[in-house]
């Protein structure tokens, strides 16, 4: 096989979810457990993000949030963008 067919293979799907699987919903879970109607700044989900300690690949994610302010519902949506974007859906899963 040449280098080229090897380049043209799409990639491969991972046989099961990452062990990492769901930490973006808990998170998400967290930043709105104590008040679910509030607004959360970018910084306040990194800075709980780095309190649990996710993984790179997940960290990713939450750096990629523009800046601004969210209601539960549009960190949601800005999340599972990024996600889908990286394909990682199926490995880390999605938010609601």
């Amino acid at each position: 096989m040449s280098k080229d067919d090897s380049e043209r293979r799409p990639p491969v799907r991972p046989s099961a979810p990452s062990s990492e699987y769901g930490e973006l919903q808990r998170l998400v879970d967290a930043v709105y457990a104590v008040n679910p109607s509030q607004a959360v700044s970018r910084m306040d989900i990194i800075v709980r993000a780095e309190i649990d300690d996710l993984g790179e690949d997940l960290m990713e994610v939450v750096q990629l949030l523009p800046a601004g302010k969210y209601k539960r519902y549009r960190l949601c949506d800005q999340l599972n963008s990024i996600i889908t974007a990286h394909g990682w859906a199926y490995l880390y899963g999605t938010v609601e």
